[in-house]
């Protein structure tokens, strides 16, 4: 027996990265649901906003925010007989990363280590965080409730080995991105949180039965999570998928989210002979 765990990516992946866009996704979510299939947001996300986006897409799976410093299990649909973490309001919180007070403290050290100014997140107005991103008022503020990272705006005057230098060497674990980088804590990451949640879902499984891991990315930032699943598969741009995924002979996508989404999803389930109805 094989029981099959969906980790995806959100923006660029389950999502359309220009319109946001996620409608054709959620028929398949549904059948997924259906047939006991996790589907597991690994985002850089917060708590907030993911919170949100499950509600609007139908998801009750566990997830995983701030690029695998937090793992949240919702309360009424815990899966496992024991409750994986802290009770924190509606969700058992699994805590990988370090609390949001260090990130912003470390943050400031290693610009000191660096000589050159790092402007995170908790440096900005709800104003000026949306004129950065784009985003709306409310997704901003969702966007800024971090628990355990800090996003800043990555130096375009340093080079990456120079900004993971400096973070290493203050005990942080930094993911670096074009636009935006994340100081995250040294346990956490995408890789160990699904390493963490495999482990979880094993424990409820019988013997003869293996899990069989699905990650979906299309970043740098979803190396991680890719790099620790069976079953890797990269969503393109408009263009092709990005440079530092599309060359490590992984699985690519037909086509961009959310779309490509949902072909590669039904394509990689039918060879586990799960049908899926487009």
């Amino acid at each position: 027996m094989t029981q099959l765990i969906i980790f995806t990516d959100l923006d660029g992946t389950l999502l359309n990265s220009e319109t946001y866009d996620y409608a054709a996704t959620v028929p398949i979510i549904q059948q997924l649901k259906s047939l006991k299939i996790p589907v597991v947001p690994v985002t850089s996300k917060t708590r907030a906003e993911v919170s949100t986006l499950r509600k609007d897409v139908g998801l009750t799976d566990p997830f995983v925010t701030e690029n695998g410093s937090g793992i949240f299990v919702e309360v009424n649909h815990n899966p496992f007989p024991e409750p994986p973490g802290e009770q924190e309001a509606d969700y058992y919180v699994v805590e990988l990363g370090c609390p949001y007070v260090q990130a912003r403290a470390g943050l400031r050290v290693i610009a000191n280590e660096l000589r050159h100014s790092l402007l995170g997140f908790g440096d900005m107005t709800i104003t000026r965080l949306q004129k950065y991103t784009g985003l709306s008022a409310n997704d901003a503020q969702e966007a800024k409730a971090r628990e355990f990272s800090e996003p800043f705006i990555t130096p375009k005057a340093l080079t990456a080995g120079q900004i993971v230098e400096a973070v290493e060497s203050m005990g942080f674990k930094v993911v670096v991105g074009d636009r935006f980088s994340h100081l995250i804590g040294p346990e956490a990451g995408k890789g160990n949180a699904v390493k963490r949640l495999v482990a979880l879902y094993q424990s409820i499984l019988p013997p003869e039965e293996t899990i069989v891991t699905i990650g979906l990315g299309n970043s740098p930032n979803d190396l991680d999570m890719l790099e620790h699943v069976d079953h890797p598969i990269v969503l393109p741009g408009v263009e092709g998928p990005h440079p530092q995924l599309g060359n490590r002979s992984w699985e690519i996508a037909p086509s961009p989210a959310p779309q490509g989404w949902v072909e590669a999803v039904t394509s990689i389930c039918q060879q586990f002979d799960v049908v899926l109805k487009n």
